[in-house]
């Protein structure tokens, strides 16, 4: 596996320090994270499981998405905020949490938490590669579904292993795009069939409903949609990774790191937002699709007809033409986001393995050595949980219930990291402070809300 970057980007030191880039233009080239981000849950997220809901629920569900993609960007950008200021990776952080600490390495309840709840993501994972395996079963049949999952597991596990950074950033840009323009084109089209869209049933998505059947659906698609509570404590990697960190060089309280910093945090709002927008718009769009057309014929995406089912959406909008436009376009984003998933979970858990003393995260050899290995271990679970289980939908629905509880501790830690840290050098606007406080209440409330409606 190549170095990550022509040096550490862990390391940060002076001699990394760089300008800021004036200009929106020249901004533009710096970005790359959140895209990362959007690319590694518009597979699971958007195509399946806010497609589901709407299946499920029709349009009285969207306002949970739209509430989902909107919240949680304040506390990406404290993730990313603390990235640039310290230059610390994210588990290290978690594990300056106050309260408990386990083990011996005294490492805190939020790093163990992590842990523990990861056991339940290769589900979610186990889906999306099980989905890959389906639409390439579908293009040749003579290999069956469980050839397909070894064979795509094997696929990714080499292209990881010849990876860094700049290429993550890429493909998934690419894969990304692809999906976008098609999905988008679908719901233009969809206006113009018996399934058209209509403004009082967008209106019905906005009532702040929740029906009880739907509840566990809903928070699984709250976990997942937009950045969930792994996305966002991965964007700190991804940003230590872009060099955020190194350009703003060691924290100091001198009048010259503070305008440097305070630069590249103002080019780290612009990637997030600017993702924000992306994920939001094709969040949307699946899910009005997956209610106008789905829900109306009565057809839910499970078991090894997940792909089937979900095509609809863009044969009953575009026409039947669409389906191997569909099969390709899924596969592209179903791809990204195994590719994009498994490069954050080697250098999260290497990272974890570093807090609770069982390697040396700050060794680059030690660390890339962990990653390759984590490499070719993840996808291996991944294929194990689909050929056990092999329901995608509900794979996918018990990781993203997992991925909410997630977002509850890093609601926490985002708070304390703002609000408990003390001699903060950087502060941020009261502006910032009140959407961060937003964010994070609103997230609770939904929480909660959906808890009641369960029982």
């Amino acid at each position: 596996m190549k170095n990550v970057t022509a040096t550490d980007p862990y390391l940060v030191d002076e001699a990394s320090a760089a300008k800021v880039p004036d200009g929106f233009f020249r901004k533009l080239k710096f970005l790359g994270p959140g895209f990362i981000l959007s690319a590694s849950v518009v597979g699971s997220g958007e195509l399946i499981a806010t497609t589901t809901l709407g299946a499920r629920a029709g349009f009285v569900t969207l306002w949970v998405i739209l509430v989902s993609c909107l919240v949680k960007v304040a506390l990406q950008l404290e993730f990313g905020r603390q990235s640039i200021i310290t230059g610390v990776s994210a588990m290290q952080m978690m594990n300056r949490l106050p309260g408990p600490r386990f083990g011996k390495s005294r490492s805190s309840w939020g790093v163990w938490a992590w842990l523990v709840l990861w056991v339940f993501k290769p589900l979610q994972l186990g889906g999306i590669i099980g989905g890959v395996a389906m639409i390439l079963h579908m293009a040749v049949p003579a290999i069956g579904v469980g050839g397909w999952t070894i064979i795509t597991a094997m696929v990714v596990i080499t292209i990881m292993l010849f990876g860094y950074y700049e290429l993550v950033e890429k493909i998934s840009l690419f894969f990304m795009g692809i999906f976008i323009v098609f999905t988008m084109l679908a719901l233009f089209m969809v206006q113009k069939t018996g399934f058209a869209i209509t403004l009082s049933q967008l209106g019905e998505g906005l009532s702040f409903r929740l029906p009880r059947g739907t509840v566990g659906f809903a928070l699984a698609a709250f976990g997942l949609t937009g950045v969930g509570g792994d996305e966002i404590l991965s964007y700190n990697y991804w940003c230590i990774e872009k060099g955020y960190a190194r350009f703003s060089g060691p924290c100091r309280d001198r009048p010259e790191w503070k305008r440097r910093a305070t630069g590249w945090i103002r080019v780290m709002y612009l990637d997030a937002f600017l993702s924000m927008i992306v994920y939001t718009i094709v969040t949307a769009a699946f899910f009005v699709l997956g209610a106008a057309i789905l829900h109306q014929r009565g057809e839910i995406p499970e078991g090894y007809a997940m792909i089937e089912t979900l095509s609809r959406i863009y044969t009953d909008s575009v026409g039947p033409a669409a389906k191997n436009i569909f099969l390709a376009g899924s596969f592209v984003v179903l791809f990204s986001t195994l590719f994009a998933a498994l490069a954050i979970r080697t250098r999260v858990f290497s990272d974890l393995f570093g807090v609770v003393h069982w390697i040396d995260f700050s060794n680059l050899r030690v660390r890339l050595r962990t990653i390759r290995i984590l490499a070719i271990v993840f996808p291996v679970l991944w294929t194990i949980a689909f050929l056990v289980v092999r329901l995608p939908v509900l794979m996918v629905t018990i990781g993203g219930i997992a991925t909410f509880i997630m977002l509850m501790i890093v609601v926490i830690a985002g708070i304390y990291f703002r609000f408990g840290l003390k001699n903060q050098i950087l502060q941020p606007g009261r502006f910032y402070n009140v959407a961060l406080v937003v964010s994070c209440i609103a997230i609770i409330m939904v929480g909660v809300y959906g808890i009641i409606r369960l029982f």
